[in-house]
């Protein structure tokens, strides 16, 4: 009867896991080329992306269907800031969309609780998509200037501690 959510669930799961991977990756490289705050910023929502795979688990177990551990994409090697923004804001307005859409269908199907996920990670994408957004803007308006400011930030932590 869930078959189609079930699908839809274990697809927004891949798309979650992938998100994990390329958001700690991204973490791995900003935190490696001293940029804390964007490093954060990445770790925190990878954190966020993994509450999003438990409740997909969670709600696939509960409609008795199989859960697929698998991230739907390869971790895209992207090293420099703008890629990794412009690549996360990518990712999070298809989620938005995708989502948007998997509600639509879990409620043609009758499956309001599964519907209700969908809507609600809706906002939480949104939100992730509006914080890489702001960072890109940042980035527009001062350039470089701001990155000298997310190293300067691990450098006053650093004199801070010696």
């Amino acid at each position: 009867m869930h078959e189609r959510s079930i699908a839809l669930l274990n697809k927004g799961l891949a798309d979650e896991m992938w998100a994990v991977h390329q958001y700690l990756y991204f973490h791995f490289h900003c935190d490696d080329q001293g940029y804390d705050l964007l490093a954060e910023l990445f770790k925190n929502t990878a954190m966020a992306e993994m509450r999003h795979v438990e409740e997909f688990a969670e709600r696939i177990l509960f409609l008795g269907g199989k859960v697929k551990m698998k991230a739907s994409h390869e971790v895209a090697d992207i090293h420099d800031v703008r890629g990794m923004l412009e690549k996360a804001m990518e990712m999070e307005l298809a989620a938005v969309k995708d989502y948007n859409k998997f509600a639509n269908q879990c409620s043609a199907n009758a499956d309001a609780a599964s519907k209700k996920i969908f809507e609600e990670l809706v906002g939480d994408e949104e939100g992730h998509a509006d914080a890489f957004g702001t960072q890109l803007e940042h980035l527009d308006k001062f350039g470089e200037q701001f990155m000298a400011l997310q190293s300067m930030e691990r450098s006053r932590s650093l004199a801070g501690g010696a």
